[in-house]
């Protein structure tokens, strides 16, 4: 992926002006709010240059897209983008997200926070938006613990890890959230790590184009507290481990992906596939009932110029 690209600035009144470079997220990007929050070797920032250079290859028109985050490090993504953008209470993105769809079917929302943040205090909302297969994306930036609020565990810390509230080891079993994402009904579900720079911005361009509730986790464990705690090393070792440590498995069965202490990182596209969504489902039923008078929900278009 090119980190840099030409911008032609309005026509100088000096003709032999160059025209001018800036790094390829810079009109995504609110830089008047840089430098941003995150930790030197912090993930997050790697996979905000993956969204910013899948939008710009998606060819999705920015005016129509919305970015939905909730509390958390992760969560602070939506401040940074150049886009509509809510920074929502805690757990609560994807029903802030199902309201903008509703209210506007025509948005691409996007919804971009974390694995406590999603699947802990929000993990009801996940369940009923994939179940309901609501038309949003979901990107979950997977740092297995709270990372903002001083290292806890969360659903996605494994089994043996350290965290804040477990000094001693974590003894709850974590989620495998592809597996949760495909048994709840999602129809892409997809997972890299911060050192997979390519193919997570491929799978977010593929998932803003997918109709229905498309699912990407990303491994970026937190190094200032998860990682330091369970003794990792540097930042570089981290990636390091995920070179080593990383297995294709495209297509593979979401049962079969989960992630131990240190183990082996099943990466890839697991599901793709197609499905009606919410508003489809709505529409087809309504028609039915009242004798197809007309479309209830969805872009104008859809109502084929019947009031």
């Amino acid at each position: 992926m090119a980190l840099t690209t030409a911008v032609t600035a309005p026509a100088p009144a000096d003709s032999s002006q160059a025209a001018k470079t800036c790094h390829i997220a810079d009109p995504l990007l609110r830089t008047e709010r840089m430098p941003h929050i995150w930790c030197p070797s912090c993930g997050i920032g790697a996979t905000v240059n993956c969204f910013v250079a899948a939008l710009d290859k998606s060819g999705i028109d920015k005016k129509k897209i919305a970015v939905v985050s909730g509390i958390g490090c992760t969560g602070r993504v939506a401040g940074y983008v150049r886009l509509d953008s809510f920074h929502t209470t805690h757990g609560r993105p994807i029903p802030f997200a199902t309201g903008l769809k509703l209210g506007n079917p025509e948005l691409k929302v996007i919804v971009y926070s974390g694995d406590g943040d999603l699947t802990g205090i929000g993990g009801n909302h996940f369940i009923h938006a994939a179940r309901k297969n609501m038309d949003l994306t979901v990107i979950c930036v997977n740092n297995f613990n709270y990372a903002m609020t001083g290292g806890q565990a969360s659903p996605t810390t494994p089994l043996e890890a350290r965290a804040s509230t477990a000094p001693y080891g974590c003894f709850e079993p974590p989620f495998n959230l592809p597996y949760l994402a495909e048994t709840c009904g999602a129809v892409y579900v997809a997972r890299w790590t911060a050192l997979h720079i390519r193919q997570t911005t491929k799978a977010m361009t593929e998932a803003m184009l997918k109709k229905g509730f498309s699912f990407i986790e990303i491994i970026a464990p937190c190094p200032t507290l998860y990682a330091r705690l369970n003794k990792f090393g540097e930042g570089l070792d981290e990636l390091k481990f995920y070179m080593e440590n990383s297995e294709l498995k495209n297509g593979a069965e979401t049962k079969t992906v989960g992630i131990d202490f240190r183990g082996k990182i099943a990466v890839g596209k697991f599901v793709d596939k197609e499905a009606p969504t919410f508003l489809e489902n709505m529409n087809r039923h309504l028609s039915k009932v009242l004798k197809d008078k007309y479309v209830w929900w969805g872009p104008k278009a859809e109502n084929n110029g019947k009031k």
